[in-house]
């Protein structure tokens, strides 16, 4: 501690830039959600009651919820796989992949979606290989999945591919040393270290599907109580008359729903931070 006995800050200007972080953060992210709520409490509970129990909103959240949990596992599947294929081989284009891993970050989501209904439709590169067998894989719940996880596997990728870098090969090869098989190995060793990352990735991976509009119409067809998202839904109400306050308590579940998913990774990070501690 100095002698004057002040505590001093290890960055110069920590006060400022603090405070204009929370500003920008408060106008840019907070100030707007607060309003959405505030509208939305306006409804009451009768305004809530009669938006949610219209059927088409029922079956558009199925289908968003749905398809989310599903395109949230298989996005959780693959991007472990891939993240353990990036950190533990070295191959020829291994950077190329792990670059391309990204894409779905700077890609924006109607060219995405555009994308995906031009290979996946009847005609496309892989659509016109399943048609034969009676496969489609656009106009249903199926390209629904397909677009969503193409939106979440970079989040599965990210979250679990550092924590595969920290953990390095030691355990491992102690395990095995000691006679442990390679699927008690992944079983006691690997999976207790990776489950924090694994948790996360299906959260953010869920959230992200939940939310997502733009990469999912071009390939879902829109069909009223068939593969009708909820973000779809917004939008009709939005245009209809008289179907604004129906919007704005989709979009808060929408919302509160995201919420949840983020508290949801906190609770579990903050559980096995402990535990781990307890191990220790």
């Amino acid at each position: 501690m100095p002698a004057s006995g002040r505590w001093r800050r290890p960055l110069p200007g920590f006060g400022l830039g603090l405070g204009i972080g929370l500003t920008w953060l408060g106008l840019i992210v907070l100030l707007p959600l607060a309003a959405l709520i505030l509208r939305s409490g306006g409804l009451g509970w009768a305004g809530w009651a009669r938006a949610i129990s219209d059927s088409r909103v029922i079956a558009s959240l199925k289908v968003s919820f749905g398809a989310s949990f599903v395109a949230a596992v298989a996005a959780l599947l693959f991007g472990a796989l891939i993240a353990w294929v990036l950190v533990r081989y070295r191959f020829p284009g291994r950077r190329l992949m792990d670059a391309l891993v990204d894409l779905p970050f700077a890609l924006p989501t109607a060219v995405a979606g555009i994308t995906l209904a031009a290979i996946y439709d009847e005609n496309g590169w892989v659509g016109q290989l399943l048609q034969p067998f009676g496969i489609q894989l656009v106009n249903n719940f199926t390209g629904i999945v397909i677009a969503l996880i193409f939106v979440g596997l970079p989040f599965a990728v990210r979250t679990v591919q550092p924590v595969l870098e920290a953990l390095g090969r030691e355990q491992e090869e102690a395990a095995i040393s000691l006679g442990a098989s390679r699927l008690t190995t992944l079983r006691r060793v690997i999976l207790p270290e990776l489950l924090p990352a694994l948790l996360t990735g299906f959260a953010l991976a869920f959230a992200r599907a939940l939310g997502e509009f733009g990469s999912v119409i071009f390939i879902s067809g829109n069909l009223p109580w068939k593969t009708e998202i909820a973000p779809m839904l917004i939008t009709i109400r939005l245009e209809e008359d008289g179907g604004v306050p129906a919007a704005i308590v989709l979009a808060t579940l929408l919302l509160l729903m995201s919420f949840a998913c983020l508290l949801a990774i906190n609770a579990a990070s903050t559980l096995f931070a402990h535990g781990n501690r307890r191990d220790g």
